[in-house]
């Protein structure tokens, strides 16, 4: 049987390192980029081959310019959000410059419970496939969500410096329906905060003092500054393809 169009190597057990690596040797960049194409036939693979309790994950390498099949960038969404459903995970790693879509490429593994990473340098591959491969393919957690309430009383203003697109309503954290981050092995996640002691005059122009929170916050005087919540799900062990 001829193997489907866009196929380099049958699906192979990592036992047989020398024809892998032979294969990935033979690969030749050119021409145009099916990028929906080649994800469905990454996935039927994955699918075909889903082992039960094992990690089973679709590993995307890719500049991202899809410029034939589908290219706008909600249909890549829905497609990767209907194939996370099988239990598949999904990996994205970016190469090149100047052509990079890297804010598709950062949708596609959040919407795939997956992990994105830029690969610019030898060095950066080996950390992220060598190095941490236990957090970069192992998921541990599944739409994990972190939710920070600061003190009024010790923290006059605040604010969340990056993930601007991970943001999310304060009913949502609670809402299990609602998709969040997926966190490897080993994993850390970084977050900055800009904070403003509580009594420091702030320059707010055009905003009048709030009536009531002064009286909350003398009866909600406490030694501590902040209070974080975690939650997330166990990622499933056991699934049929």
């Amino acid at each position: 049987m001829r193997p489907p169009r866009g196929w380099c190597f049958r699906s192979t057990s990592c036992l047989h390192k020398a024809e892998i690596l032979s294969a990935i040797e033979q690969l030749q960049a050119g021409g145009s980029t099916n990028g929906g194409a080649g994800i469905q036939l990454a996935y039927d693979i994955a699918t075909a081959n889903f082992l039960k309790g094992g990690t089973n994950r679709v590993i995307l390498a890719t500049d991202g310019d899809f410029n034939v099949g589908i290219q706008n960038q909600g249909d890549l969404v829905r497609l990767i959000e209907a194939k996370a459903k099988s239990g598949v995970f999904l990996t994205v790693l970016g190469f090149g410059m100047g052509n990079l879509k890297d804010s598709t490429l950062e949708l596609l593994a959040d919407k795939g419970n997956g992990h994105y990473a830029y690969i610019d340098s030898l060095q950066e591959a080996q950390k992220e496939l060598v190095e941490q491969m236990g957090a970069t393919l192992v998921t541990i957690a599944k739409d994990v969500k972190i939710q920070v309430e600061f003190n009024p009383a010790r923290v006059g203003a605040y604010r969340l410096i990056g993930y601007e697109n991970r943001k999310l309503a304060n009913q949502d954290f609670n809402d299990d329906t609602k998709d969040a981050g997926e966190i490897g092995a080993g994993h850390h996640v970084t977050a900055l905060y800009e904070l403003v002691p509580a009594g420091l005059e702030l320059k707010l122009a055009n905003v009048d003092p709030l009536r009531f929170q002064n009286a909350l916050v003398q009866q909600a005087a406490s030694p501590e500054s902040l209070f974080v919540k975690l939650r997330y799900k166990r990622p499933p062990r056991t699934r049929a393809a």
